[in-house]
């Protein structure tokens, strides 16, 4: 019996360990990751709350070098680019992947269109690429000028200060400017001055995942969510029901459309989360039929197997 015992035991143990040691390598790309937060985002408040919340350790634990970029709480895509971009070039590495969230996307591809030597691949998560319908709207009920544009730009730039003091920054903020850029006409003007480089200016799909810039091949990639209600314990769902009616009948996350989303080599458009979702907040309340940071555990993989 005691024969017997030992090497069941053993077998027992094998059968826990060897899954663990199956998956390490899986995200370890050759170029390190860098997260890149939407408008509203932030590294981390306080080193306790992230804008990515777990996703960062979960790229990390089975081989990926991750940093977590710290641009503006609000901007413009411009100026949020070219702070990201002075960010990299802080970094030791040769090139890098990024992985944009929501504004993070466009912050994206106007840093590659500054520095596209040290860029590897974009990926565009929820990324608002060819404006928001929300952004159209609130725009339009804010008359230039206004003494309510400017209480509304007060508290987003307050609100940016806060953010800059918790996360120990210190970006620029101006509301305006990120409302603006987010709309359609300035998304618009935005994909003018970098060519449209891996969006599509014709039609609801990506382009080639190989973009040229300078001389410089850049993979992109995108995908999102096309559900807005997804989990009855997220406080947040119904905040972008309410924004989701901008969109009418469109598919959208609740804060961008997803015609909108696409860019370059699109991996999926209609999987079961929203815009918060997409980072897998609010703290981990999502849909049980998508897990948003399996998304990133494969992309991670799908990178290292280019050779990324």
């Amino acid at each position: 019996m005691r024969k017997l015992i030992i090497p069941l035991v053993a077998l027992c143990c094998a059968a826990v360990s060897t899954p663990t040691f199956a998956w390490w390598g899986y995200t370890k790309t050759k170029y390190p990751i860098v997260l890149v937060h939407g408008v509203t985002g932030f590294s981390t408040i306080g080193g306790l709350v992230n804008y990515f919340h777990d996703i960062p350790w979960n790229l990390e634990r089975d081989g990926a070098k991750v940093y977590t970029a710290s641009v503006s709480f609000v901007n413009s895509s411009e100026q949020r680019g070219q702070q990201l971009a002075n960010y990299i070039n802080t970094l030791g590495e040769a090139k890098f992947n990024l992985m944009a969230h929501s504004q993070g996307a466009p912050t994206s591809r106007v840093t590659a269109s500054l520095i596209p030597n040290r860029i590897a691949s974009i990926t565009s998560i929820d990324g608002v690429n060819k404006g928001s319908k929300v952004a159209d709207v609130i725009r339009g009920i804010l008359p230039p000028g206004s003494a309510v544009e400017g209480g509304v730009n007060a508290i987003a730039n307050a609100l940016g200060d806060l953010v800059n003091a918790l996360s120990d920054s210190d970006n620029p903020q101006d509301g305006l400017a990120a409302l603006e850029t987010l709309t359609t006409p300035g998304t618009t003007a935005l994909n003018n001055a970098l060519g449209w480089k891996g969006v599509n200016p014709n039609g609801c799909t990506g382009t080639n995942e190989d973009v040229y810039i300078s001389g410089h091949k850049i993979k992109f990639f995108s995908w999102t969510g096309d559900a807005v209600f997804t989990n009855w314990s997220d406080v947040s769902d119904p905040f972008l029901g309410i924004t989701s009616a901008a969109f009418g009948s469109e598919p959208n996350d609740g804060l961008v459309g997803v015609c909108a989303t696409m860019m370059g080599n699109v991996i999926g458009t209609s999987y079961d989360m929203n815009h918060v979702d997409a980072i897998n907040h609010l703290f981990g309340a999502r849909s049980v039929w998508t897990d948003p940071v399996a998304l990133y555990r494969s992309q991670a993989n799908r990178l290292k197997n280019r050779g990324l």
